[in-house]
């Protein structure tokens, strides 16, 4: 499939997913999320991508949900439960369910929907230009796209309530101290240590990374004891992978290892 408002290359395990409507701040119409979702797609299914790398073109990660769509003049507006269902839900979805590493380099200003679909990544890297914004209450609407999920878990109750309710711009590096993200790096470097991370994670046993991740994933909603059985369960699967006996057999014969993401 061929992208208008993304762009998508692959490129040693890595797919770079760059959100490309620039002249309006990335801000997500229902085509570009539909490419999103496309692309998301053939992260999971092409086997050659071992790592993903999300963000945006020029001085914006998104604006969100662009508003001309939402609320068209001159027009009935469309069913706001519809945009949220059909064009951000099954990109967290599908962030979530990827059982491969996804990296987000949020390089300006990430806003509403966009901020959480930021915050759903495994690894978030920040410019020290960029900035996170609820900014839903502004306009009468509540976080969607997970953000009433992610941000409590991440940013504590507190401060969650604060910035849904308030909608103040946080800097990337009041973020990075909340544990909204993890790095903050110079604007003109942001993008060159987003992909040496996310080429570093493409060479490493992706397949146990997936089930570190689907294990984090269930952890959201078990209590310990449930908890420790998933543990047990996907340390038996992830013990019979190739790059499990690639990493022992390495640190035996003091080696690098060389994985496969199998």
């Amino acid at each position: 499939m061929s992208y208008q408002y993304i762009s998508f290359q692959i490129a040693q395990g890595v797919a770079r997913i760059t959100l490309n409507r620039p002249d309006v701040l990335n801000s997500f119409n229902r085509p570009m999320a539909k490419e999103a979702q496309d692309a998301l797609g053939v992260c999971e299914r092409d086997e050659t991508v071992r790592a993903v790398l999300l963000t945006g073109e020029g001085r914006a990660f998104s604006a969100g949900q662009d508003l001309a769509e939402a609320a068209p003049k001159d027009q009935p507006w469309p069913e706001i439960s519809d945009i949220v269902r059909g064009s951000y839900n099954p990109i967290i979805r599908a962030i979530r369910d990827l059982e491969k590493p996804v990296v987000c380099a949020v390089n300006g200003v990430a806003a509403g929907a966009a901020a959480n679909i930021a915050l759903a990544c495994d690894i978030v890297l920040a410019s020290d230009k960029a900035s996170f914004l609820q900014a839903f209450c502004h306009i009468g609407l509540i976080p969607d796209s997970g953000g009433t999920y992610f941000l409590p878990r991440l940013a504590g109750f507190a401060r969650a309530s604060a910035m849904a309710m308030l909608g103040e711009k946080i800097s990337a590096h009041q973020a990075l101290e909340w544990g909204l993200i993890y790095k903050v790096y110079p604007a003109e470097t942001l993008m060159q240590e987003a992909l040496k991370l996310a080429e570093h994670l493409a060479t490493q046993p992706t397949r146990g990374l997936g089930l570190i991740k689907r294990a984090l994933n269930q952890s959201l909603a078990n209590d310990l004891d449930a908890q420790l059985e998933v543990e047990a369960e996907l340390q038996a699967v992830a013990g019979k992978t190739v790059d499990c006996k690639e990493g022992i057999q390495a640190f035996l014969e003091k080696r690098k290892p060389s994985f496969v993401g199998k």
